[in-house]
Formats: structure tokens, C-alpha cells, sequence
């Protein structure tokens, strides 16, 4: 798969390494708000060993992008902000591109956009784009179905300068159908990000927790999920969708 990369944050880098990594992808380009590193290579910025080309192009150059046949993709990954959807979405459907995008923050207009690009191509939208999230996810609701009685808390831990709420508890929290003001927030050091689900029964505890090591995890997930939506039908999928099918193994 030839992929093009929004975003070169601290997430975006390490995504782009994972795409560098993998065997059956390919990074062909990543776009970046920022003039700094325009036209350096990705590989070479990482260190990393590959004969991808990577170019970084700034966002004022996408049409540069659009205009040359040798750096078509396949898919686009967004790891930037809630903006770039409107820059690169015609694109996308102009060429038959999968996206796939981590973006937690979109406003209703902006998922409206997403599911009208779904009705045209696969489109993948995640907050939390991790797999062992949304395993979490789908066996939290699964134990709630089997013990709708216990008591649920979730618990999630961020690095010391995260302000807000994780957005995937969050996430967490409607899916269980729990108020997110009884969220419990711990923020210490440069912790990457950890959810937990507990739930209390009478005499016994089942925590359910997810840790991110790194930010490579939402590289993993990225490539992921373009792996599970390439045979689909247009449409707007979640983690959720292609994950579920495989609790029936």
C-alpha cells in the first residue's frame, strides 16, 4: 500500500516509523503545517533504514502533490488536526483513496464531511486508533452485558501537562453509558496514556486495562485498520466494525 502521511507531531513520527517498518506499505509522502523540514526525507529525519521516499511537504504544497502522477497513494493517514480532512478529501476521492484518521476532536461538521467521503470510499475514523483500546472497548461491553449490575469506574492516566479529560475515556465512558464528569484522571511525568475499566462485584474485581508504551501503537493500529477496510465497500467504518468480527473466531 503507498501511503501519504498527515501530520509530523510527536504521534505523526511515530506512526510514520511504523509505516517505514512495515513490509506491505510504503510511505511515499507526509504533510506537515510547518516550512522546517520541507522536501527532507522522513527516513532519513528518523534514522530509520528505507528506500521509501517519505518527502515532507509543507500544507501550502499539497497541490504540488495532487499534481504529480509518481506520488499517487492509496491511503491517507491523519495524524494532524480537524482541518486537514477539507484539504485532502477531494483528493481522496478523486483517486480511490482509503482514509484512515485519528483525529478525536471533530466538530459536527466535520463528521458530516467524514460520513459524505464514506458514501465514495472507505473511510476509517478513530479517536483512539490503538487495537488493545478497542479490544478494551468491546470486552468492557461485553462484561456489562453479562454483569449489568456491577459497579463501573474508569480510571485513565496522561503525561503531567495533559490538561483535559482523555478523550478516549471519554469514549469509554458513553459506551458503557456512565457519566464522564465520574471519570478519574491521574497526571504524572510523561506517561504515554493508560485506561482502566473496573468492575466491582461483591466479592471479586475485574480490571481491564489498556497501557501505551509508545506511540508506535497508533502507527500499529493505522496500518491495522488499512489492512481490514481495503476489501470493504465505501463507507464510514470504526476500530469497533473490524474488530467485532473477530470475537466470533
Amino acid at each position: 500500500m503507498r501511503i501519504g502521511l498527515f501530520g509530523f507531531g510527536k504521534a505523526g513520527k511515530a506512526v510514520a516509523a511504523v509505516i517505514l517498518e512495515s513490509r506491505d506499505c510504503t510511505l511515499k509522502w507526509v504533510v506537515r503545517k510547518s516550512t522546517v523540514l520541507d522536501h527532507r526525507s522522513a527516513p532519513e529525519y528518523l534514522g530509520i533504514k528505507s528506500e521509501d521516499p517519505g518527502l515532507i511537504y509543507s500544507k501550502n504544497e499539497f497541490n504540488e502533490i495532487e499534481n504529480n502522477r509518481n506520488l499517487d497513494v492509496d491511503a491517507i493517514v491523519d495524524f494532524s488536526g480537524t482541518a486537514s480532512v477539507r484539504e485532502y478529501g477531494e483528493y481522496a476521492v478523486k483517486h480511490n483513496c482509503m482514509v484512515v484518521t485519528a483525529i478525536s476532536n471533530y466538530g459536527e461538521e466535520g463528521k458530516t464531511y467524514l460520513k459524505e467521503l464514506g458514501q465514495s470510499i472507505r473511510v476509517l475514523w478513530s479517536p483512539n486508533i490503538t487495537i488493545g483500546i478497542n479490544f478494551l472497548l468491546i470486552a468492557a461491553e461485553v462484561l456489562k452485558k453479562i454483569a449489568p449490575e456491577a459497579d463501573i469506574e474508569i480510571l485513565e492516566e496522561h503525561f503531567k501537562t495533559k490538561s483535559e479529560v482523555s478523550g478516549t475515556a471519554k469514549v469509554l465512558a458513553r459506551h458503557l453509558e456512565l457519566d464522564e464528569n465520574d471519570i478519574k484522571s491521574i497526571r504524572a511525568g510523561g506517561i504515554v496514556g493508560k485506561h482502566e475499566i473496573l468492575f466491582g462485584f461483591p466479592y471479586q474485581v475485574v480490571r481491564l486495562i489498556h497501557e501505551s508504551i509508545s506511540r508506535e501503537a497508533f502507527g500499529n493500529g493505522a496500518v491495522f485498520a488499512l489492512r481490514n477496510i481495503r476489501d470493504k465497500p465505501a463507507g464510514l467504518y470504526a476500530m469497533e466494525d473490524i474488530i467485532k468480527p473477530y470475537f466470533s473466531i
